[in-house]
């Protein structure tokens, strides 16, 4: 796999969570053990969009990566994934968490990875 799929992928998980935070937060706070009130479906949504933001940068990184500002971008993406795992993972560890939140962590994890592999190694 060449980074602009890998870009591709992470588009695609970013869009189907944008879209479960915008169009049905409850639902999509529950996949992981969470239940919202008011104030919470509106911090949902609005992770939904920050979420619709990054799919399309990834979807529009993925046909210039390999030029000076995709690697930046992918450096950014990188930091950002990196930060959302550890968070996810704190939670996880918390007693709040339910077993389905080792899920998120996962996939923070592998999409943090991913891109560290990509910008760092490769």
């Amino acid at each position: 796999m060449n980074l602009g799929n890998f870009l591709i992928v992470k588009s695609l998980i970013s869009l189907v969570f944008a879209f479960a935070y915008l169009l049905v937060p409850g639902t999509a706070a529950s996949w992981f053990g969470m239940a919202l009130d008011p104030t919470g479906i509106l911090l949902a949504r609005m992770l939904g969009a920050v979420f619709l933001g990054i799919g399309f940068i990834c979807w529009f990184t993925s046909q210039v990566s390999d030029t000076s500002l995709g690697r930046d971008i992918v450096l950014a993406l990188f930091l950002a994934d990196t930060v959302g795992f550890l968070v996810t993972l704190l939670a996880q560890l918390s007693p709040i968490a339910a077993a389905s939140g080792w899920v998120g962590v996962a996939i923070w994890l592998l999409l943090a990875a991913g891109l560290g592999y990509f910008r760092f190694v490769r």
